[in-house]
């Protein structure tokens, strides 16, 4: 009697333990999946707000959900000479997204930060991209401004060191 108590003991602590970390794992990803879900939402077109990417009201973006949902791509600036696409995607408990830039580089980024409305992305390295000289897109803060309105700001890197002077700059409300 005695042996299958402590049966019964440990396999009820083993379904406990396996609980909490279920817990605890779901509460992880659950920035990354509320984050993720708000990426998806914007699919469709997109107009530019500045006019910083040509015509003020054009569309200068696109947003496609993709792979069964589980991607976004976006394209930006639509139909121009340097079009370029970023992919979007889960990666456990983290956003990351890979830049398939204009200028040759394919820098990966992954969320270190969300908050809020705000993602906060940080270079994890990259293809065609040597960081102490090449120019590459490094790091990016996205902000949902609201469901139809979003602001990026792409930072630049060359040399080694953040450059300014090459900003990207994106306000966006989407096409009505």
């Amino acid at each position: 009697l005695q042996e299958a108590f402590h049966k019964m003991f440990r396999l009820t602590l083993a379904a406990l333990a396996l609980a909490v970390s279920a817990s605890l794992s779901a509460q992880g990803t659950q920035p990354a999946a509320s984050a993720f879900e708000r990426l998806k939402a914007m699919e469709g077109d997109w107009i530019d707000v500045t006019g910083a990417f040509g015509t003020k009201g054009a569309v200068v973006a696109t947003y496609k959900v993709t792979g069964a949902g589980n991607t976004v791509i976006e394209t930006f600036p639509v139909n121009t000479p340097h079009e370029m696409t970023t992919v979007y995607h889960r990666d456990g408990s983290h956003v990351v997204l890979t830049h398939y830039c204009s200028g040759g580089t394919q820098p990966r980024m992954r969320a270190k930060e969300i908050n809020g409305n705000v993602m906060l992305f940080d270079f994890d390295g990259g293809t065609n991209i040597d960081v102490a000289r090449t120019s590459h897109m490094h790091n990016l803060r996205w902000e949902f401004v609201s469901k139809d309105e979003i602001k990026a700001d792409w930072h630049n890197w060359a040399n080694g060191k953040e450059d300014p002077a090459h900003l990207g700059r994106m306000h966006l409300r989407r096409k009505k």
